[in-house]
């Protein structure tokens, strides 16, 4: 029986472990991607781990989260990543050159290799036939340095499509379509790999739209092939040279197959404030509004911003509307100014704002209360946009566009238009002043990093003690994400490289005086629902937790990518044997935990809670790395102590 596409990369990049979905694989990396307000702990780990260049093929780093700097801290950040960045051996794109995603795709994704990323949409080169996973930022350090990059080898599912979109369909109401059937939870522990003839109709960047917001699957990753289609947009972007064929086997096994007729999509929306909450257009078609918003690294390439300068052109935004675009590449900017679409989108009244994640993360244009914003984005948990209870739609950039016009959301099968096409671009310059390229070793070793006094790192945790206890400080529900954790608005974003400030907004939202009673108490427990720690990979979910002095977090069951953060820093994952148990407990609850070092050799502990009486069973999920890393304190210490293995 043949192979997967999935299964040839991984297998050509295996460095330990055996391909068993379940069993504990490393994998060599050839490329890594850190952004602004996850990248400056990426470096800070890396220089802790005591690295002095770079060992991964190719590093990026991209200053596309902070890019307005609307505090000082957050240039102090951009000149320390600029200059680490240069004297480690990283390419450094500058604010406003795009987002990390579609700069990384237009200039260095290569088919057939690998990649991790400080960021959970990193999945978006799987749409040109890379394995490229999200990641939290010690991970990633590792991979720089050149380590082996270690997951839990996931189940490969096959998404077999057949059929061709309608006019109006797009490949987000494809993405919508799949959430809708699996699920934010159900894509845990799988890669999605795409074929069928279905594939052949959808172009490079309508691919990995798809690929992009397959990370709300909870999926490892997402990837299509790499062939005739890929190699077209390679032609145009500038880089033929690049484009290798990759397929799979004909007769490649698959763990799984769901089928797709591209057909019978049609415009969809995702209500608040979950992704895979989905239903039609037509069914919300007539609810006012008052923003839209389209970007992000999901719908903000040329392709999406094309469509709907076509729509745009001779009409005008609602004036009841506001109307804002994120474009996801400079590059693509310009080409659309030149050929006369920008014009055609100011003339129509849309705001064109910077190159950036912007709005996306709740860095601007913050919905006020009472509000609907309709969004061509990727996520709209609750209070992402900087809003605590906001009401986020999310669609795509046509349907986006009508509802712009109308004022209401809107099916744009019922605008009386030509339904545009996705169309690429001709050319992407590749000679871009805004990515500036690293030193050269002789260059590195006289140069010195920039150290503002917001750099601020936190030291390791300490070894597993074998007994712990502490009060249960916070009890939240299901599908609580790193948002809610470590929340993202520009006032706390300028603090992601100073963990001492940082940590003062841990569950900000959800509860305002978390962080200063977790000082007080010298830390404690955390209760969790299913899916706790979903959306972004920032680790400051479990830094921060880890610096107040969490001890773990029980919960029913863990996203992938926090699951992976909270070891790395030393934080018991602790998953309720019985989930009725989670009823049973109470914040002020006070839980002890004996044999604790024996408990994680054997993943299953008693837990007692002091307060109400009672004993009740967990266990852990670890791999036999993670089990000693987790007893020295996290991945920091455990590879100061090991190296860097698979180098």
């Amino acid at each position: 029986m043949g192979k997967s596409l999935a299964h040839k990369i991984v297998e050509s990049h295996l460095v330990s472990g055996e391909m068993k979905p379940g069993s504990e694989i490393g994998i060599k990396i050839d490329q890594v991607l850190v952004q602004d307000i996850t990248g400056t702990q990426v470096f800070l780990h890396f220089e802790a781990i005591g690295i002095n260049r770079i060992g991964a093929r190719l590093a990026v780093c991209y200053a596309d989260h902070n890019v307005l700097q609307v505090k000082p801290e957050n240039m102090e950040d951009h000149l320390y990543l600029q200059s680490a960045a240069k004297k480690f051996g990283a390419w450094y794109s500058k604010a406003a050159n795009g987002i990390g995603h579609q700069i990384h795709l237009e200039h260095f994704a290569v088919p057939g290799e690998t990649a991790v990323g400080a960021d959970s949409h990193t999945p978006h080169c799987g749409g040109v036939g890379m394995i490229a996973i999200g990641a939290g930022g010690l991970d990633v350090a590792v991979a720089m340095g050149g380590g082996a990059y270690n997951f839990v080898m996931p189940r490969i599912v096959n998404i077999y499509l057949t059929g061709e979109l309608k006019p109006w369909s797009s490949a987000k109401d494809i993405i919508l379509e799949l959430l809708r059937r699996i699920t934010i939870r159900g894509g845990l522990g799988n890669i999605y790999e795409f074929s069928g003839p279905g594939v052949k109709t959808l172009n490079a960047q309508q691919r990995v739209t798809i690929t992009n917001m397959g990370t709300e699957l909870g999926a490892t990753t997402s990837i299509f092939p790499s062939d005739e289609i890929t190699r077209d947009f390679f032609t145009r972007i500038g880089r033929p040279g690049e484009w290798r064929e990759m397929l799979p086997d004909k007769d490649a096994f698959y763990d799984d197959r769901i089928e797709l007729d591209l057909s019978r999509i049609e415009p969809l929306v995702a209500l608040p404030s979950l992704p895979d909450k989905v239903v039609p257009v037509n069914q919300v078609a007539g609810t006012k509004v008052e923003q839209v918003i389209v970007g992000s690294c999901t719908n903000g390439a040329y392709a999406d911003l094309k469509a709907v300068a076509k729509i745009m052109k001779g009409k005008q935004v609602h004036p009841d509307i506001n109307f804002i675009i994120h474009p996801a590449s400079r590059m693509a900017l310009e080409l659309l100014a030149e050929e006369g679409f920008l014009t055609d989108l100011l003339k129509a009244g849309v705001n064109v704002a910077e190159p950036t994640c912007g709005a996306c993360i709740g860095t601007g244009h913050v919905p006020a209360p009472g509000t609907i914003s309709v969004r061509a984005i990727n996520r709209n948990f609750r209070g992402r946009s900087g809003l605590k209870d906001d009401q986020v739609y999310l669609v795509s950039p046509e349907t986006a566009a009508a509802t712009a016009i109308a004022g209401v959301i809107t099916d744009p099968r019922t605008i009386n238009l030509k339904a545009p096409e996705s169309e690429l671009p001709s050319r992407i310059n590749q000679d871009n002043p805004n990515l500036v390229p690293p030193a050269s070793a002789e260059e590195a070793a006289r140069l010195e990093v920039r150290r503002g006094p917001n750099i601020v790192p936190a030291a390791p945790k300490d070894t597993l003690q074998d007994q712990i206890s502490g009060e249960i400080l916070i009890k939240v529900e299901d599908d609580i994400s790193t948002d809610h954790i470590m929340p993202a608005s520009a006032e706390i974003l300028a603090f992601r490289s100073n963990i001492p400030k940082i940590s003062e907004f841990v569950f900000y939202r959800l509860d305002p005086t978390f962080s200063a009673r977790a000082r007080e108490k010298n830390g404690g427990f955390i209760v969790g629902g299913e899916n706790y720690g979903q959306g972004s990979s920032r680790e400051h979910a479990a830094l921060a937790p880890m610096y107040l002095g969490i001890k773990g977090v029980i919960a029913k069951s863990f996203a992938r990518i926090h699951h992976s953060n909270l070891v790395n820093f030393g934080l018991l994952p602790l998953l309720f044997e019985d989930k009725k148990d989670y009823d049973r407990l109470s914040p002020g609850d006070v839980l002890e935990i004996s044999d604790c070092l024996d408990s994680v050799d054997k993943m299953n502990f008693t837990i007692t809670n002091k307060s109400k009486g009672f004993t009740f069973k967990a266990k852990v999920n670890l791999t036999a790395r993670q089990k000693e890393l987790l007893k020295l304190g996290g991945l920091l210490t455990y590879t100061r102590k090991t190296g860097l293995k698979g180098k």
